[in-house]
């Protein structure tokens, strides 16, 4: 019955989609046009706003009846002084068990994750210093939350047509609540965080995207990479092969160092 549920949610979200296409395309407009003035850009970006949202969904039904469902928000901010990056994600997956004879459902994995990179431009184009925020909040990985701070140096090696490549390296400060059965090892303190960002785009719309970040501590050191290839469907919707990879040195009992994650989803360009 939930199955059904998800799947006809996912049904009225793709029709949606298909029938706000033309009503967003004339707000694009608008809101692009906000962004026309007349001032020199500074750093060679022309300011813009860009939102796009991604959902992946999978039924499993027969021997084993499961539900997982991905979701994210990710956002662009150009202006004259500044290069903002925004982004929240969602996972959830669902299984049914076999309790006693009985069919149960059990969550399998639960994690909320968003963080936001705000770069100031300096005189020099492709300088910048940058602030940087992320809150994470996973059922399964024996943290209450886990959060991070930092600030530095960024800069954007080079921005031309088809691709872009930009780093950002700074000190930081992680906040840790483990669960109060687990109140060692909170691999929180001062850390030294570090990012590097490619992108390339084809003449076709497909994009490339390789994302790497490392948060090294006195006790742990996290690093993420998540390497993308997007594809255009119809207007601003497009199909997204991706993979992630989260790995710890140090990690709480019974937790795993490395996790990896594989997915094909939906994404859609709000403008």
């Amino acid at each position: 019955m939930q199955n059904q549920i998800v799947l006809r949610l996912l049904i009225i979200f793709l029709l949606t989609l298909a029938f706000c296409e033309s009503a967003m395309a004339a707000k694009r407009s608008r809101i692009q046009t906000l962004y026309n003035t007349d001032f020199v850009v500074q750093d060679g970006a022309d300011p813009h706003f860009s939102l796009d949202g991604e959902v992946g969904l999978l039924l499993a039904t027969g021997n084993t009846d499961a539900t997982s469902v991905k979701a994210s928000l990710a956002a662009d901010h150009e202006t004259h002084d500044w290069s903002n990056i925004y982004f929240a994600e969602m996972l959830y997956k669902e299984v049914e068990k076999n309790v006693n004879g009985e069919k149960v459902n059990d969550v399998a994995a639960e994690r909320y994750f968003a963080y936001g990179q705000f770069d100031y431009k300096l005189g020099t184009p492709g300088r910048r210093m940058f602030m940087y925020g992320d809150y994470e909040n996973d059922r399964f990985n024996g943290y209450n939350y886990r959060a991070s701070l930092a600030g530095g140096w960024s800069h954007r090696l080079w921005r031309d047509e088809d691709s872009e490549f930009r780093y950002s390296v700074g000190p930081g400060y992680a906040f840790v609540s483990a669960e109060e059965e687990k109140n060692d090892n909170l691999n929180d303190g001062v850390i030294v965080r570090a990012s590097a960002e490619y992108k390339f785009q084809w003449a076709t719309g497909a994009k490339f995207r390789q994302f790497v970040s490392m948060e090294s501590g006195e006790d742990n050191t996290k690093s993420r990479s998540e390497t993308s290839l997007s594809a255009n469907l119809f207007g601003s919707l497009a199909m997204k092969l991706a993979l992630k990879m989260n790995h710890e040195t140090s990690v709480l009992e019974a937790a795993e160092k490395l996790n990896t994650e594989t997915s094909v989803s939906l994404v859609y360009q709000f403008f």
